[in-house]
């Protein structure tokens, strides 16, 4: 999961009643007025008022109580002056149009009913913004999710910037909810069934150019450069401008709201009219999210429904779906799990060991491999002179190829301009010798994990760094200690455990040891959340947090592969696999037979360049055959067990988010039953399933909880 992604639905009104006034405007009643409004403002301009939101607590706008209650308040001040014939709705904020509500607001609500209750609010809010007698043009520029989007979409008319931080998306689905004000029934009439499915089910941002191919924005501005004032903010004025002639152009019918349909729209919507056509798309889309989901996410098939109902009944229907489904989901144990791994995220993006005393701004990696060359990608794009060296040239060549494939993949996907591309590429330095080094901040070697190879780097970089430069280890499983055995100043010595591949994985294990300093650590994380990582930061151990958790898994996958299961079989079990006891000469025997995975061609399956579709590698069978045990008695358990023995500030990593993690597993599924299950396995499989003492004492005390 990248950025704050926040929930889009309206929370109360301190007032819920809304009046209809005699056909010239319409208003909400609202809280006695506040002394002096600081969430939203306006100005008319002309007989244009321009209504600006910006939250003063917050780096991103919020549908909070009090920007809604704002809201109401100027918009029945716009409604009621005659001389105001139209109004522009934008952000003073850098960045964001609004992010969507405070998850807050939903956990607050005591039962089902009240989040439904929560929900027709909403509804009934952005149905009077789009029953408006004043045209209102959505000003969008930056992050316009969840509430936002819906607000947007409410609106008469939408403008955006052509920024790359503009973005729309609707990312209630990845929190186990569905949109909550208005957005299952608006949106499929913007957008069409498939759009908007696709939009909702995956909650996927959708840049500003194709918003507008999609029909979803209106019309796009131009970004502007710096000038008196920062790009940013002339970029604001600009879209401010723009957006005042079209509120202008609607009321003088320069510019239609209805736009004429062309010959493709008009066969496309008489496709759409077809029933059988919409039942097929409702069919393919519920087959693709069983499919994905395994049914263990419950807000994916809600949305199906939600959309579904106000399409075939009617808008009523559907409203009335929208508000009680989403009443249901935000009650859910996979609503909560998933809004609790959000909250841990966002956590983790933080860096709660303060300011680092030296910024790091030049960085130089050991080794050029696929971690090596990983890490410098994730790097060189933030601006960070990045020195990558490797022992020979042949070597360090594909590092550098994979770094400019990388970008070059951006290029085509037009996310950077060739310039761009370039211009980011001048921030690395390739070399097979430590030249520039002197100069060096940081220094993260990701050579071969061998203790020896990793002493003498680690001698050769302190012969050559600055007294400052930290020295930090991407291995996966030697402790640090004993890495940082070999310094002379052991407080610089520190665990950055990337995961391959770089560029794609979010987590970022950072590994301290007893003589790790503060300043050493705060500096680690600073550079891993300029990469864009989420970072846990664990205690040195054999296998960190990660590995010790991965590890057992792995065990069981081998032991289950030598029992005679298919691999195919294997993944795909929704859930429950059990752990414990597999021959590691499995995995030994299929690397030296070259059998690597992806980024050899094979492993236990066959990867095909361009193909999605895999098959089982028919030579993993001899190895399997060598190695083959014979089953015990069928039984079953949660791998989840065995991650209470490594408890830590790391809850927030799970293989299946549904869960929440390992700990949030464990409150609801319950300590007593899982160590009752563990009990009779440890008799089939032995000590692997030996309940540590913390869920031994968790299991004794029902009141007991990870989370609280």
């Amino acid at each position: 999961m990248a950025g704050v992604r926040a929930l889009g639905v309206l929370s109360r009104l301190t007032s819920r009643r809304y009046a209809l006034y005699a056909g010239t405007y319409r208003t909400f009643s609202v809280a006695p007025a506040m002394l002096a409004r600081t969430h939203v403002n306006y100005e008319v301009k002309g007989d244009v008022a321009v209504v600006r939101i910006n939250d003063p607590n917050s780096k991103v706008n919020t549908l909070s109580i009090q920007m809604q209650n704002e809201m109401a308040e100027v918009m029945n001040e716009v409604w009621a002056d005659s001389a105001v014939q139209s109004a522009v709705l934008i952000s003073s904020k850098p960045g964001c149009f609004i992010a969507g509500a405070d998850i807050n607001m939903i956990q607050a609500c005591k039962n089902e009913e009240e989040v439904a209750k929560l929900s027709q609010e909403g509804q009934k809010m952005f149905e009077r913004i789009e029953k408006s007698p004043k045209p209102i043009v959505a000003a969008i520029n930056g992050s316009c999710l969840g509430g936002g989007l819906e607000f947007a979409i409410a609106c008469q008319y939408r403008v955006a910037t052509k920024s790359k931080k503009t973005v729309l998306g609707t990312p209630e689905v990845m929190l186990g909810l569905l949109p909550g004000a208005g957005g299952t029934q608006r949106l499929p009439k913007m957008v069409g069934l498939p759009s908007a499915f696709d939009m909702m089910l995956t909650g996927r941002n959708i840049r500003a150019d194709k918003a507008k191919k999609m029909g979803l924005v209106d019309q796009l501005v131009d970004t502007l450069g710096p000038g008196l004032k920062s790009p940013e903010e002339r970029t604001i004025d600009y879209l401010e401008e723009i957006a005042i002639e079209c509120a202008k152009g609607i009321v003088n019918k320069t510019i239609p709201l209805r736009k004429e349909k062309g010959t493709m729209q008009k066969i496309q919507d008489y496709v759409m009219s077809l029933e059988f056509v919409r039942n097929q798309i409702y069919k393919t889309v519920h087959g693709k999210v069983m499919k994905q989901s395994k049914g263990l996410y419950p807000a994916p098939l809600k949305i199906i429904e939600c959309v579904k109902t106000g399409v075939e009944q009617g808008p009523i229907a559907g409203y009335l779906a929208e508000s009680q489904n989403f009443g249901q989901l935000a009650k859910t144990s996979e609503s909560a799990a998933l809004i609790g791994l959000y909250h841990g995220q966002v956590a983790c993006k933080k860096n709660r060991f303060g300011a680092p005393q030296k910024e790091v701004k030049t960085l130089a990696i050991l080794g050029a491999g696929l971690m090596g060359a990983g890490v410098a990608q994730v790097t060189v794009d933030k601006g960070v002179h990045t020195i990558l060296k490797d022992t020979t040239l042949e070597g360090l060549a594909r590092g550098e190829q994979q770094v400019y494939k990388g970008l070059n993949d951006k290029t085509k996907k037009k996310n950077i301009t060739s310039f761009q591309r370039d211009s980011i590429l001048s921030n690395l330095t390739g070399q097979v010798d430590y030249s520039g080094f002197e100069k060096a901040d940081m220094v993260i070697e990701a050579v071969f994990e061998d203790i020896k190879i990793k002493h003498a780097v680690l001698k050769e970089v302190e012969a050559v760094v600055p007294p400052h430069c930290i020295f930090a280890s991407n291995t996966s499983a030697l402790p640090i200690k004993n890495i940082a055995a070999a310094s002379k100043r052991p407080d610089k010595v520190i665990g950055m455990h990337y995961f391959s591949p770089v560029d794609k994985m979010q987590l970022l294990e950072i590994i301290t040891t007893d003589q790790t300093s503060k300043d050493t650590t705060a500096s680690a994380v600073a550079v891993g959340l300029k990469q864009g990582k989420v970072i846990i930061v664990v205690g040195d151990g054999p296998g960190f947090y990660t590995t010790r958790c991965l590890g057992p898994m792995m065990a069981e996958v081998i032991r289950l592969l030598q029992e005679g299961v298919d691999p195919k079989k294997l993944d795909s079990k929704a859930f429950g696999p059990r752990f414990g006891g597999g021959n590691a000469e499995v995995l030994k025997t299929m690397v030296d037979r070259g059998f690597k995975g992806r980024k050899s061609g094979k492993g236990c399956y066959v990867y095909q360049p361009g193909l999605k579709t895999r098959e089982v590698n028919p030579d993993i069978g001899e190895i399997l055959e060598k190695y083959r045990l014979t089953p015990n008695p069928a039984v079953r358990a949660f791998c989840t067990a065995r991650w209470t023995e490594t408890s830590g500030p790391c809850s927030a990593w799970d293989s299946l988010p549904v869960l929440g993690g390992p700990f949030r597993f464990i409150d609801n599924f319950g300590a007593d039953k899982l160590v009752e299950k563990m009990r009779r396995f440890e008799a089939v499989y032995g000590a692997p399933f030996t309940p540590c003492q913390l869920l031994l004492d968790h299991a004794k005390d029902p009141s007991k909880r990870f989370h609280k």
